[in-house]
């Protein structure tokens, strides 16, 4: 197929507030530490109120992948939904300014565009608050057939399965991928996205994904175990390429009777965690999407998130692709 493209990504188009506050605050608000949840306009204003000085920089998980593929020299695209206000216009104006294909229209009346409310803590943990707006209208109208056909990976996030509509866009981009030869990618998200959707991802990984994206609390909690080790030994076995990340513990992946352990790397000083799993997911399937080895996809996974968590925001702050040409010089 002519004019081959490395990964198309569907989810939600969202800017980031990110604010740092303590654990207190965190309890005076009533929000679970390291939880995303889903709120409604009211609560999005109030808890905006109360947050104090904010960064606004755009965001959303997938997006955020395909960012990094960019930034490492890949040809990304994004399918998402935005309204035409301001919000939109910035993560329109942004996504495209760092290289990612974004053809979609801004949609006239109906909700704002969506936002993510993100408490970071001392502990460089997120906590994610967030009011998906416009970006909770995506449906399978929305699902760009030739660009998807296009891609040599769709990457697709679970929080899309929070709305129905989304879940059927899901789907049906699924399809088309496959019916093209394509591969379909998969990020379980969020632990408590898990808790939520467990019965519906397992059948996902079982019969529709090729490649899994999870970290160690999402593995084992979408397997129902306890130690690590036993969900490896269950995802193994239900599709063929499984990326797992742990943390300062680096990342397992696995594909079929092969598994690769990766070290995590090294960072001057963790800052925030947001978007570190993204960024692993950018730096793994441009490896996979340029014919690297497994090992070494997981490589530039571990070394883009390690460039991410060292500064406020989801997003790589310096060129990946400059980053990675020692690793990929090796």
């Amino acid at each position: 197929m002519t004019d081959r493209i490395d990964v198309v990504g569907i989810g939600n188009a969202l800017v980031d507030v990110l604010s740092h506050q303590t654990h207190e605050f965190l309890a005076a608000q009533e929000l679970t530490p390291g939880a995303m949840t889903l709120i409604d306009t009211e609560r999005a204003e109030s808890l905006y109120a109360a947050m104090g000085p904010a960064v606004e920089i755009s965001g959303g998980s997938a997006a955020n992948t395909l960012v990094g593929v960019a930034s490492f020299g890949g040809r990304a695209a994004f399918v998402g939904r935005v309204a035409d206000d301001e919000l939109g216009r910035v993560f329109g104006h942004d996504i495209r300014a760092a290289g990612v294909d974004f053809r979609a229209k801004p949609a006239s009346g109906g909700q704002p565009s969506g936002r993510s409310l993100i408490i970071v803590t001392p502990d460089a943990q997120r906590t994610m608050n967030t009011y998906l707006g416009a970006a909770a209208q995506l449906g399978p109208s929305d699902v760009d057939h030739e660009l998807v056909a296009r891609a040599q990976v769709l990457y697709l996030e679970g929080y899309l399965w929070d709305e129905p509509d989304a879940k059927a866009a899901f789907r049906l981009a699924a399809r088309t991928a496959h019916d093209a030869g394509n591969r379909v990618a998969f990020t379980l998200s969020d632990a408590f996205c898990v808790d939520r959707h467990r019965d519906e991802f397992m059948e996902l990984v079982e019969s529709e994904v090729d490649v899994l994206f999870a970290n160690e609390a999402e593995i084992t909690s979408l397997y129902e175990v306890d130690e690590f080790d036993d969900a490896l030994q269950r995802v193994q076995h239900h599709c063929e390429i499984a990326a797992l990340t742990r943390s300062e513990r680096g990342a397992v992946v696995v594909a079929r009777d092969e598994v690769h352990v990766v070290d995590a790397h090294p960072v001057a000083a963790v800052v925030d965690t947001t978007g570190a799993g993204d960024q692993f997911a950018a730096g793994f399937l441009f490896g996979l999407t340029h014919g690297y080895h497994l090992g070494t996809a997981a490589r530039l996974g571990a070394l883009a998130a390690s460039e991410v968590i060292g500064h406020l925001g989801a997003r790589p702050g310096v060129s990946l692709a400059d980053l990675a040409a020692p690793v990929l010089s090796d």
